[in-house]
């Protein structure tokens, strides 16, 4: 139900500034709260759109305080008795969590939904990549920021088709009606929210039946759900190396990898990964497969793989030498983080590789942390920071030294982020790779500054 108003509670996020700023672009009045400034919301603000960072009632802009003409849309994140909200209720506001308005614009356009445990943020921007740069078009809500486009949004007035990157958390993704859906990974993640790891993938199952009548489910083969598909979807499997749609003859070396593009009528030879690592591979053949499916032509793929750049904070190179290697990745769940190290260890097999992680979550890191240890101790160095608590409270004897006990790794070690910054100076890497779904990111400007002064790069 949308009015003439439209006023987000938490528009900092990387979603909510993309519907924002879809609104705003679709002729509506939009503003919003968020908890802290960032570029995201400054350049919000420099859009036209109206942003304070003050949880006060008093600062609602006078034109969105008419329960008539304003909808409410906030996510999860945001903590329900805050004042805003609370007043909100009370002066019975329509309000609507994030995914319910995706859900809405899924109606009315062609949704190309992309879920999955990991995975996902780049499928769908690989996607929205390839269908934006071919004669087909798209509109695009990015769970990044796409670092061909510098945003997460992308608008046209020639597609009907809206990619969308279908997030599990809070059973968001149930609120979709998509076209066309992908399954990427169902490994388990949210246990505080789906309490077992079979309610999590039923979750995903769910999913599936909400596929239109004409629709398509591409899932990655082997997943353990049995999806629940409306008659008249089309079901399509896909992996690596096996599937209806998968790569074969890959070739990779010289910091390359390029493949063929084997779907159900065809084989597209000689795809270049403009991002190459092995993972990309995979999310490339699940993104080209929809883009195909959608009329996107061979030469086109062929030519929006090779020129993606990837998405910021997943497998983001920051430096690339034969001196020092610094690059951060999104991983927050234990087989991200698997894929991420193995990635690396196919382009970098003979130089010693340091990790850097920030664990996400006191719930994820207690549920997941057998798993977190093994896959931590393939490093050949782990520097490990606090816990990174988000939306959460602390739980007793849940910490990094508990994760890092577990961990069989000679060389690790706690560090603090100043101690992090300051070993740059004192101490030399060879490949350092930071990782974590935190703010990690944010020592990332300061370091690799002192990384190119010190190798003079």
């Amino acid at each position: 139900m949308l009015r003439k108003h439209i006023y987000f509670v938490g528009i900092g996020g990387i979603g909510m500034s993309a519907l924002a700023r879809y609104f705003k672009a679709k002729g509506f009045c939009v503003a919003g709260y968020d908890r802290v400034s960032s570029v995201l919301t400054r350049e919000l603000e420099q859009e036209g759109i109206s942003i304070h960072y003050v949880d006060d009632v008093a600062m609602i802009p006078e034109a969105y305080r008419k329960p008539d003409d304003t909808v409410v849309v906030y996510t999860p994140a945001v903590p329900s008795d805050m004042s805003e909200m609370t007043w909100f209720r009370d002066h019975n506001f329509v309000i609507q969590k994030r995914s319910q308005i995706l859900g809405e614009i899924t109606r009315m356009q062609k949704g190309l939904c992309v879920s999955g445990t990991h995975g996902k943020t780049t499928t769908s921007t690989m996607l929205s990549h390839l269908l934006h740069n071919s004669s087909v078009q798209c509109n695009a809500f990015l769970g990044g920021i796409s670092k061909n486009f510098s945003k997460n949004l992308l608008l046209s007035d020639e597609s009907d088709l809206v990619v969308i990157e279908a997030d599990e958390y809070d059973h968001s993704f149930l609120t979709l009606s998509p076209y066309m859906a992908v399954v990427t990974a169902v490994d388990a993640d949210h246990l505080d929210i789906y309490g077992t790891v079979e309610a999590y993938r039923a979750g995903f199952e769910e999913f599936t039946s909400l596929i239109r009548p004409d629709g398509v489910l591409l899932m990655k083969e082997g997943l353990p759900i049995h999806p629940r598909l409306q008659k008249g979807v089309t079901h399509y499997s896909y992996s690596v190396d096996k599937g209806d749609f998968h790569a074969e003859n890959i070739r990779i070396g010289k910091g390359e990898i390029v493949f063929d593009f084997v779907t159900p009528k065809e084989v597209i030879k000689d795809i270049q990964l403009g991002v190459p690592v092995y993972v990309n591979i995979e999310n490339g053949v699940a993104a080209m497969s929809i883009a195909w499916l959608n009329g996107v032509r061979p030469d086109e793929l062929r030519e929006g793989m090779k020129s993606f750049r990837g998405v910021k904070r997943r497998f983001d190179f920051h430096i690339k030498s034969d001196k020092i290697v610094f690059l951060d990745d999104y991983a927050h769940h234990p087989n991200e983080l698997k894929s991420s190290i193995e990635s690396i260890r196919r382009l970098y097999a003979d130089r010693r590789l340091t990790v850097v992680f920030q664990p996400h979550l006191y719930t994820r890191t207690r549920d997941l942390a057998d798993d977190f240890a093994k896959v931590l101790s393939t490093a050949d160095e782990l520097m490990l920071l606090d816990i990174y608590p988000a939306r959460e409270q602390p739980i007793p004897g849940v910490n990094s030294q508990m994760l890092l006990d577990k961990v069989e790794l000679k060389n690790k070690r706690l560090i603090s982020k100043q101690d992090l910054v300051k070993s740059v100076d004192e101490r030399a890497y060879d490949v350092l790779l930071m990782v974590g779904a935190g703010d990690l990111d944010l020592l990332i400007p300061e370091m690799e500054q002192k990384f190119r002064k010190k190798y003079n790069i």
